[in-house]
């Protein structure tokens, strides 16, 4: 038994504070008792295993979902400990799963780093949830315990032998529905998402998911740890370097490990963790990485004599162009800030994070003059667009309210001035604006008509962008800027909506105005104002009755509704330009008929690599994408 091993005992769990709290407000510690703090009950569970790997001692952990969604983790660590606790006399297994705040994590003797938001532990789990079963291998014995909503049901007992060398824990909780009123139901795809990114964060762990609901099941476990994370997200995107570069250090008991790529793209995707946390809003890891970036890309290009004076010198934004990053840090006593818990507040973090990160990516440079000059060069670009976009920027701009002209001349505009009822319409081609501008509700619709395909902005830099007609009229007449200039209080509508015909051109230019909010105006789709109109595809007519129908299914529901043998004539609409206004009114602008689809960001990174496959350079991805949903196309024009 190594010292370790030794010292990881019952003396180290710390009594703080009682289970009933937690019953009376969960939200408080599990955030909320919607699905994501169902979630949040299976993190919990997993940080404890995920600790014992930072600590050294576990390689392999499994997450299983049961039939009746009760979901056990079982890992290969140490075990829990299952000696007496010296002040409460009890196992100091049942310590750990009764007592809120216990847990070998505070007064840092059991662990030096700990993942998890909240600190509460385990025990948050136990009292919000029916019934938990813990068994823990440990000493070539495996212990038992059952508890129901927090409370032993029985002493800890041994039921059985095992190998000395077989140690670790296994939990099954019940997660409990009066707490849980909203759902008890985990979805495979949060799971695998977040169990795919601890798996990223943590080098060397082998985590895998089986849903025994579908026999779904997916394993994990990267060798690289963030290097394969950051190839994971570059999968489809043209990249500068070939391999990451991979920076990894320590300070103070600070755990540093850095993995960046430059891509042909144009946006950049920061992610930054602590402590296996994803810190949404950033902090001192994220700027110290940022400050040293931008130093040394100048530094270096100054010395290249690429850049001449401290005037040209490129900015964040520059050289942060097509680069993809994930930052993670491991700290002893995090300290989290910000709106939702999820920006890292430690001042010390920044200076180790600068220092550590610029010494590497010196060296890099200096060894790799290649990709130095590519990287460079892609900021160079950067730099210049920046300028030709902000003499571009200048002329969407509204001007004056004298100058009342600044807004599109196609833009047939709405009378009311209150934002909150007014919608614009982006229409595809002059006809179906034609009757859309006839058969709108003048007040509060306007309706902006487009000329076919705008601009692919996945292939575009800002500055093309903005040379862009189409782009131009649509920011302008939003009315929010775009850039540095948005401003979501200036959105001129809080209804957007994108109108096209239900055929694959119209898909494309729908996937293509979504592209353009999604990169240049993502706030206007995270405040909900970014809709999709659903116009019918059929019209069905008998004697007088005219009803429309916006599936096959709905299609085939009417006419069998008019009784067999009944005349019915049934017309397929190709295009919007095809419905006279008040067809189009009735059935696709009426608030009181309408069904509208609400734009949401869902998760960035998911969206953001459908939006590269379908646009980007890369043919393969697109070709294999094409192929896998092709099943899925009803109507296709061709």
């Amino acid at each position: 038994m190594s010292m370790d091993q030794q010292s990881y005992d019952a003396s180290q769990i710390q009594v703080l504070e009682g289970l009933e709290a937690v019953r009376k407000r969960p939200g408080m510690y599990i955030g909320s008792t919607s699905e994501r703090g169902l979630h949040h009950l299976v993190w919990e569970v997993v940080d404890n295993s995920i600790d014992e790997a930072l600590a050294g001692y576990c390689d392999h952990i499994q997450v299983i979902v049961h039939e009746n969604n009760s979901v056990t983790v079982i890992d290969n660590g140490r075990g829990i400990p299952v000696g007496e606790h010296p002040k409460l006399k009890r196992p100091a297994l049942e310590v750990v799963m009764t007592v809120l705040h216990a847990g070998g994590k505070f007064g840092g003797g059991g662990y030096k780093v700990s993942g998890g938001l909240h600190g509460v532990g385990v025990s948050v789990v136990n009292a919000l949830s029916e019934k938990v079963v813990v068994k823990v291998r440990r000493d070539g014995k495996i212990y038992e315990q059952e508890y129901r909503y927090g409370a032993p049901q029985y002493d800890l007992r041994v039921i059985g032998e095992t190998d000395e060398s077989d140690t670790g824990t296994t939990t099954t909780f019940q997660p409990d529905p009066q707490i849980f009123t909203e759902t008890t139901v985990f979805v495979y795809s949060t799971l695998l998402t977040r169990i795919r990114e601890l798996a990223f964060l943590n080098k060397g762990i082998k985590i895998s998911l089986l849903d025994e609901r579908t026999g779904e099941n997916a394993t994990f476990h990267y060798e690289g740890g963030i290097s394969e994370y950051v190839e994971f997200l570059n999968q489809n995107k043209e990249v500068i370097q070939e391999q990451p570069i991979y920076v990894e250090g320590q300070r103070d008991m600070i755990a540093v490990e850095i993995a960046l790529q430059y891509n042909e793209g144009y946006t950049e995707n920061i992610y930054s963790f602590a402590n296996n946390i994803h810190t949404h809003e950033g902090g001192t890891h994220e700027s110290g990485f940022k400050s040293a970036l931008t130093r040394i890309i100048n530094d270096y290009a100054r010395r290249s004599g690429l850049v001449k004076d401290a005037s040209s010198n490129l900015t964040g934004d520059d050289v942060r162009e097509g680069l993809t990053a994930i930052i993670s840090v491991k700290i002893p006593e995090p300290q989290f800030e910000g709106q939702t818990k999820t920006k890292l507040g430690n001042s010390e973090v920044r200076g180790i994070v600068e220092s550590l990160f610029s010494e590497k990516l010196t060296d890099f440079l200096n060894e790799n003059p290649a990709s130095a000059r590519r990287i460079l060069e892609k900021g160079l670009q950067a730099a210049r667009a920046r300028d030709a976009a902000k003499r571009a920027r200048e002329l969407t701009r509204r001007k004056s309210v004298l100058e009342v002209s600044a807004l599109p001349g196609k833009l047939a505009d709405c009378s009311s001035k209150d934002a909150s009822i007014c919608e614009m319409y982006i229409v595809e081609g002059d006809s179906a604006g034609g009757s859309a501008k006839q058969g709108r509700d003048r007040h509060f619709q306007a309706i902006l008509p487009i000329r076919g395909k705008i601009l692919n902005v996945e292939k575009a830099r800002l500055d093309r962008i903005l040379s862009n007609a189409e782009v131009r009229a649509i920011i302008t007449a939003i009315g929010t800027g775009i850039g540095e200039d948005f401003d979501i209080s200036k959105a001129r509508y809080h209804k957007v909506v994108i109108m096209t015909d239900a055929d694959v051109d119209g898909a494309h230019i729908r996937t293509l105005l979504l592209t353009f909010f999604y990169r240049y105006m993502r706030q206007i789709i995270e405040a909900g104002y970014v809709y999709i109109a659903q116009p019918p595809l059929y019209k069905i007519e008998r004697n007088k009755t005219v009803l429309y129908a916006g599936s096959e299914a709905e299609r085939d529901e009417i006419i069998a509704g008019f009784g067999e043998g009944a005349k019915v004539n049934v017309q397929r609409y190709k295009g919007l330009g095809e419905m006279n206004p008040g067809q189009l009114w009735e059935t696709t602008m009426d608030p009181e008929a309408r069904t509208m689809m609400q734009v949401t960001i869902g998760d960035a990174m998911i969206a953001d690599s459908i939006f590269d496959t379908l646009m980007g350079d890369n043919v393969e991805p697109r070709r294999d994408f094409i192929n896998e949903h092709a099943r899925y196309v009803k109507n296709l024009d061709i």
